[in-house]
């Protein structure tokens, strides 16, 4: 899709044209190096700061499209290494099939054991692949196959595996050791891989008895500057024929501590409830907010129905405070009502497990911002 084709330049959840783009300059040239020079890299920050866009941003570089074939892969809804081997197999294809059919032949002569899901709509004449969980029987084979795809593939490769971490929760014991294996042995493959468990990640590119240690060139992520950010988003405003109050954008910003995907998404919201030729100003940010927390209201319940009760205490209480800090002190937990220091200890586990919460430097906080000021809506 060209840019010219969005209406609301604030775009969310889709790739971003380099014109909607804020930013990232510095890092994207970082990261095209480390690629370039044959590094695999391990692309550490937050969730919501922009890692998979930065990632997708790099790849629509035109240096990259002309001699790299490209393949992301997002882990973070999977729980096995059946799930791991079926998104990889699945984004190879994906990224072959607008391309001659040669490329489709040769990766089903070497992926053998997923040819089952490969056949020809008879309508249309296009190749489509339908194959589900259950059809990996082998997930060692299949990976090893994969992998051998990439290393026979005309052009180098670069595979970027997102929530990379997400491995370690896997039952199967020797995940970390057999993607390290192949990956050491694919020379025509660099790996960018993305994590939003700073710990976790950190142990495993750094310890030295994990299978990856020392296999990547480790990179931080930050917020984009505030004023870089102001900047951006104001040419945006003007180049459709709104204005808006700088003000408001930076307020934004700090509401929402920088977080790339919530100042963007309260942005998209203020775009569409100024007309153009109008001013977006500050009184509008209130509304602009309760519009998103509306939207998102049904998604928030349903997250609080899967918590037990002890949970959704703990999260309440996190939500009251911002920042929770000696979240199991007996202080704490009379404030909040809570009923001991042990099953709270619990509770945040959990919620840590499922990415609700995050603990920072300043204490446990709920990881969506919008999440925590709707629950703290809710129980005013």
């Amino acid at each position: 899709m060209k840019a010219s084709n969005y209406s609301n330049p604030f775009i969310l959840g889709k790739m971003i044209p380099e014109e909607y783009f804020c930013d990232r300059q510095e890092e994207t040239q970082t990261l095209l190096k480390q690629i370039k020079n044959g590094r695999n890299v391990a692309l550490i920050s937050p969730r919501r700061l922009g890692k998979s866009g930065l990632i997708h941003h790099c790849f629509a570089q035109k240096e990259i499209i002309e001699h790299y074939y490209t393949f992301y892969v997002d882990l973070y809804a999977t729980s096995s290494l059946n799930e791991l081997v079926l998104n990889l197999g699945s984004e190879v294809y994906r990224s072959l099939k607008t391309r001659k059919s040669r490329f489709l032949e040769k990766f089903f002569a070497m992926v053998q054991s997923l040819r089952l899901g490969f056949s020809i709509d008879s309508r249309t004449g296009d190749p489509t692949f339908d194959i589900g969980i259950g059809d990996i029987h082998t997930p060692e084979t299949t990976l090893a196959e994969i992998f051998a795809y990439l290393e026979a593939a005309d052009k180098p490769c670069i595979v970027a595996i997102d929530e990379f971490q997400q491995i370690g929760e896997y039952p199967e014991k020797n995940v970390e050791a057999l993607l390290r294996t192949h990956i050491q042995r694919c020379s025509n493959s660099s790996f960018i891989f993305s994590g939003s468990k700073r710990h976790i990640m950190s142990n495993m590119f750094n310890s030295s008895s994990k299978p990856f240690y020392q296999s990547a060139i480790t990179m931080g992520l930050g917020t984009i500057p505030k004023e870089t950010y102001t900047d951006f988003a104001y040419r945006l405003f003007i180049a459709h024929d709104k204005e808006i109050d700088r003000d408001v954008i930076r307020m934004a910003y700090d509401r929402y501590e920088g977080y790339t995907w919530f100042v963007q998404m309260l942005m998209n919201e203020l775009f569409s409830m100024t007309n153009k030729g109008e001013t977006c100003t500050v009184e509008m940010l209130p509304e602009a907010e309760q519009n998103i927390l509306q939207m998102q209201g049904v998604s928030y319940e349903s997250t609080l129905s899967m918590l037990s009760i002890k949970q959704r205490q703990v999260l309440s209480a996190i939500a009251a405070e911002g920042y929770a800090q000696s979240v199991t002190s007996s202080l704490f937990i009379k404030k909040h009502r809570l009923v001991s220091a042990s099953s709270l200890q619990t509770a945040l586990t959990a919620l840590l497990n499922k990415y609700i919460i995050v603990k920072t430097n300043d204490g446990y906080r709920i990881e969506d911002f919008f999440f925590a000021t709707w629950l703290r809506t809710r129980n005013s």
